[in-house]
């Protein structure tokens, strides 16, 4: 239990542990969004919950679960969460029935529920007199839902842009071997989003060059943990694929993406003799249509997260194309001062500073002695 005391705290800062808690569901709740709740009362929190898994209790239930195991009356007591309470029958019974038999005295809401079938949360809570406050870190909680929404308004997977650089923007030296950027606190947060995603995707200079497994390899994962699948974005299928660890340890997880022609290719025919999956794409060589493949991602696999982990050109490849969804960019202090070494995004000529692809800050913290930023599209 945490001893917060209303003189020191106010409504944004049991918000912001809400939010806190909301992040420890990302990737499990998928397709529902994820949530967090805090009960409070006199400046105390007194039970935390979030939104653990899909199908199991929504944060609201599991608060007050909480506050029923350490003995808690929640009668008359404040609960902050961060998405408007469901109003309908899913998974699990509406979370506006448990709070008004729990007779909660004011529910606290970051934002509004965007599914019609799920709101009217907050008009059913004031029906049965329960006090109703909104919009209190509101952006940050509607960046807590951004997947969901794009989810429910599109067929895309939700797409997260993973970039290691130096101060001076490079990703490597001009000699392109496969050398640490970063150091390891950022290499176990990469392998900490590696959990939460059902794919992991990368360019065909990074699977030539790298030779990748891109498993996760976090400490600790649960006997039943499945691992991501491989995605491969080329139009140079590998002639030799016993040579290259993907190919040789598991074949039936990856998938190339890659040109008409080249699915139609020996070489695509070798690889799924193996196994592995060739899809083809519209477009031509570095430009393909890759809005169809993350949807077959989604569809056909069940995949609704992805980690991209290419080079500078993939990674501007698919924010030109409006995929990427967000951007967690680690920064390195560290110079290499090369112009000729590859820089973290590239593909662009001649870009006047009025056209550079806006981006906004939702998170930073540093790992190790690496910087972290979390960004969305602007």
């Amino acid at each position: 239990m945490c001893s917060w005391k209303a003189t020191s705290f106010s409504d944004n800062d049991f918000m912001a542990r809400a939010v806190e808690l909301a992040n420890l569901g990302r990737g499990a709740t998928a397709p529902n969004p994820c949530v967090g709740a805090v009960l409070v009362h006199n400046g105390q929190i007194m039970a935390e919950g979030w939104h653990t898994r899909y199908g199991k209790l929504h944060a609201e239930r599991e608060c007050l679960a909480d506050a029923l195991n350490k003995g808690i009356n929640p009668e008359g007591m404040t609960m902050y969460v961060t998405l408007e309470p469901c109003n309908h029958h899913g998974k699990t019974p509406p979370c506006t029935e448990a709070l008004i038999q729990a007779q909660i005295g004011k529910v606290v809401v970051g934002t509004r529920d965007p599914n019609p079938v799920a709101s009217g949360g907050m008009e059913n809570l004031k029906a049965h007199d329960i006090k109703i406050e909104t919009g209190v870190l509101e952006t940050e909680c509607r960046d807590l839902i951004s997947d969901f929404l794009l989810w429910q308004n599109s067929h895309s997977t939700f797409n997260i842009i993973k970039m290691a650089a130096t101060l001076d923007g490079k990703i490597a030296s001009r000699f392109r071997t496969p050398e640490p950027v970063s150091g390891p606190e950022s290499f176990a947060r990469v392998h900490d989003l590696r959990a939460q995603v059902g794919a992991v995707v990368i360019g065909g200079g990074t699977f030539h060059a790298d030779n990748p497994s891109l498993t996760c390899r976090k400490k600790d994962l649960p006997k039943n943990f499945v691992q991501p699948l491989a995605v491969v974005v080329t139009s140079r299928l590998p002639s030799n694929p016993a040579d290259f660890t993907l190919l040789q340890k598991r074949p039936e997880r990856t998938i190339f993406m890659t040109t008409e022609s080249s699915a139609r290719s020996q070489e695509a025919d070798n690889l799924r003799k193996r196994g592995t999956s060739v899809w083809p794409l519209a477009g031509n060589p570095g430009h393909l249509n890759l809005s169809t493949g993350f949807e077959r991602l989604r569809y056909e696999l069940g995949c609704h997260y992805t980690l991209c982990e290419g080079g500078g050109l993939f990674a501007m490849n698919l924010i030109a194309q409006g995929l990427a969804d967000e951007l967690v960019h680690f920064v390195s202090p560290r110079i290499l001062g090369d112009n000729s070494a590859p820089a973290a995004y590239s593909g662009r000529c001649d870009v006047p500073m009025a056209e550079a692809m806006n981006f906004r800050i939702i998170r930073m913290e540093t790992t190790g002695s690496d910087i972290m930023l979390t960004l969305r599209p602007q």
